[in-house]
């Protein structure tokens, strides 16, 4: 049965453009790339298959729909960048079944200049079709934020950046189904770097507040008020919030090697937020000595081991990190999260706490990592002998804070 959409790449962004498109009344195929990440519950299944969605394992029905999104994902690779790999399996796959009049469009993020310099030439070559004359292509960057309750795919403005002024009108006008406002880019090339500044914007403003932590805690400075005050300014001023290290899906991107100047600040920002777990580790033995306590032998309760409170995710979690060095001091650590039944590190098991404030008063230690919103703050800080708040979540001057 011929469809409106195939989305090629069922993760973290896939599955959520495939759920919009359903309730907006596309009939959607979903066609798998490799192991991602998405994962819906059995209640969110069953709408959708209600709703008119259709997996499939079938590269053959691909040709048979009218617009084709790539949401391949785009791990790091061993330089950083982007890892183009399922991308470019995707793009072979749709080349193979692509038919003239379709609009190809790539959402997945990927360095600027990708969408003409490497996703083109595999559509032209495997199809023999040409791209701009035959069929649409376009791209249009990910606005996914999982969890988010305030702002979702329908009123999150989508951006478009055509290869040709009828490419992008193209793209617009399928988007324009899901959303209530598209903005139309001048190319892909502005498009990708929305995606580039967007994502670079995360990361530069968390490594500025979290140098703003270190400084803040050595002033005896509380931040978190700080933060609290200069967010009421109306204007020039979007709070950020620091934590133990910077999680999720998107890559800060310096371009070194692909682009006639890297992004310096970007880069400093990496090395910011990259020392974070090392700067949670120094904190939690500086406590515990404090406390008359050494780390080696200590036992260490690690609460939230996900990169987002609310959800399951742990891609980049800083939480691996701070196990790891913790154990490589010789503490013995263990872990809660509601949402990770099971948790190991390089391998290793790490025991889960089946009773929470059991755990946290028994621990020397207990280090919130994540807040999850099933968390009880106020009693967690009561029931445990040291708590650091690595997320200022807890009531002021109920446990130590970043």
């Amino acid at each position: 049965m011929p469809a409106d959409l195939a989305v090629i790449g069922l993760g973290h962004l896939g599955l959520p453009l495939a759920q919009a498109a359903v309730a907006a009344g596309v009939s959607t195929l979903g066609y798998k790339t490799g192991p991602e990440g998405g994962s819906l519950t059995p209640a969110e299944l069953r709408r959708m298959l209600s709703g008119g969605f259709r997996p499939t394992t079938d590269a053959a029905e691909l040709g048979r729909v009218r617009t084709a999104v790539i949401c391949a994902p785009t791990p790091p690779g061993p330089d950083g960048a982007h890892d183009l790999a399922q991308v470019a399996s995707a793009a072979r796959t749709l080349a193979a079944h692509l038919r003239p009049h379709t609009t190809v469009i790539l959402e997945s993020p990927v360095h600027p200049g990708t969408t003409d310099d490497f996703l083109l030439p595999l559509l032209e070559d495997g199809s023999g079709l040409r791209a701009g004359r035959d069929f649409h292509l376009a791209y249009s960057p990910s606005r996914v934020d999982p969890g988010n309750r305030d702002f979702g795919p329908a009123n999150t403005p989508k951006i478009i950046g055509g290869l040709t002024p009828a490419c992008t009108e193209s793209a617009a006008a399928f988007y324009g189904r899901l959303t209530d406002k598209v903005v139309r880019a001048r190319g892909p090339r502005e498009a990708e770097t929305v995606q580039l500044l967007e994502t670079n914007y995360r990361h530069v403003n968390i490594a500025l507040v979290n140098e703003m932590a270190v400084l803040c805690h050595d002033l005896g400075v509380d931040l978190w008020d700080v933060i609290r005050c200069a967010e009421t300014k109306p204007f020039g001023f979007q709070a950020f919030r620091p934590g133990p290290g910077v999680g999720g899906h998107g890559i800060p991107q310096d371009l070194t090697g692909r682009a006639p100047r890297s992004l310096r600040m970007v880069e400093l920002a990496q090395q910011v937020n990259s020392h974070m777990p090392q700067y949670v580790i120094q904190r939690a033995a500086a406590l515990l000595n404090e406390h008359g306590k050494s780390a080696r032998a200590a036992r260490v309760l690690l609460l939230g081991v996900t990169y987002k409170a609310d959800l399951a995710d742990q891609q980049g979690t800083p939480a691996h990190e701070i196990a790891l060095r913790l154990m490589e001091l010789g503490a013995s650590v263990s872990y809660h999260d509601p949402l990770v039944p099971a948790w190991s590190v390089l391998g290793h098991p790490v025991p889960r706490a089946d009773s929470l404030y059991e755990a946290a008063a028994d621990a020397d230690l207990t280090i919130l990592l994540q807040q999850h919103r099933t968390y009880d703050l106020q009693g967690l800080s009561v029931k445990a002998q040291l708590l650091l708040d690595t997320r200022g979540a807890t009531p002021t001057g109920a446990a130590h804070r970043l």
